[in-house]
């Protein structure tokens, strides 16, 4: 694929802001200020067709862009994505895809118009078809040590810089085995920062199938959906899964974790992936 810098040039917008603010802490009060996320409305288009309006954090929006035509299976392979381009002008920022011909024909008949919402990753299905997809089993995948798992959950603590501004938005992480967690992405969205780090990797050539995913949210079924999509084996999320995550991990044979700490965690579907 092409990727092009920014066709319009303009200063691309602020990941955060500083706003007035009243703290009141055991009593006292105290007017100071805090840095809140900044959350954009980004257009992704085929063809210049638009497609979805996804609010988001407006940083790396070319991986973004590549990561969710992957893992909503707009396109089956990496080479059908023919070029990814951004624009920014008068306040509005445009992600422009280049797809497969047969691939955006096919990409029309699914009459879909979404809007993404922070928290919502099927709105604007027209279809229950549309919206629960399955993909296919996912591969043997690497084996990964209980140790290495704890300790890539500990090294996304200290990787997340616009959290640690903030305090709001949410992370995604691929780590290799023995390796340790390889690229981290963060967005106002968990889906948002899945799709990153997923379009980071294949932007870079890099199969996602070698490593495994970390996220600091929920595993909703969203998520396991877009893992499994682009054939990664295994997702541990901070938080919980859904029942209707947890039933799309064993039917794609993915490892599901929950709960995952620097010293615990809950396996919900496929332990055979996590080692001693």
């Amino acid at each position: 694929m092409s990727v092009s810098s920014d066709a319009v040039i303009a200063a691309a917008p602020p990941l955060y802001s500083e706003v007035p603010i009243q703290r009141w802490v055991d009593g006292r009060t105290e007017q100071t200020l805090d840095r809140v996320a900044e959350e954009e409305p980004v257009a992704l288009t085929y063809q210049r067709t638009p497609h979805v309006v996804m609010l988001t954090t407006p940083a790396d929006l070319e991986d973004l862009g590549v990561g969710f035509t992957l893992s909503e299976a707009v396109v089956e392979r990496p080479d059908e994505i023919k070029s990814v381009e951004v624009i920014r002008e008068a306040g509005r920022i445009e992600v422009q895809i280049g797809i497969a011909g047969e691939r955006f024909a096919a990409l029309l008949n699914r009459q879909r118009n979404l809007t993404g919402r922070t928290g919502c990753g099927l709105c604007g299905a027209e279809t229950i078809e549309q919206a629960i997809r399955h993909p296919a089993p996912v591969g043997r995948g690497p084996s990964i040590s209980l140790a290495e798992l704890h300790q890539a959950l500990t090294e996304l603590q200290g990787r997340q810089p616009l959290n640690a501004q903030t305090g709001s938005v949410h992370a995604a992480a691929w780590a290799l085995p023995g390796k340790g967690i390889q690229v981290v992405r963060e967005d106002v969205g968990r889906h948002n920062a899945l799709d990153k780090v997923i379009g980071a990797l294949t932007r870079a050539q890099i199969d996602c199938r070698a490593g495994y995913m970390v996220i600091t949210s929920r595993a909703s079924y969203e998520m396991v959906q877009k893992a499994a999509t682009v054939g990664i084996t295994l997702l541990a999320a901070v938080s919980a899964p859904t029942a209707l995550a947890v039933r799309l991990a064993l039917e794609a044979q993915l490892t599901l974790v929950g709960f995952a700490r620097a010293h615990r965690h809950v396996v919900y579907a496929n332990p055979q992936r996590l080692s001693n």
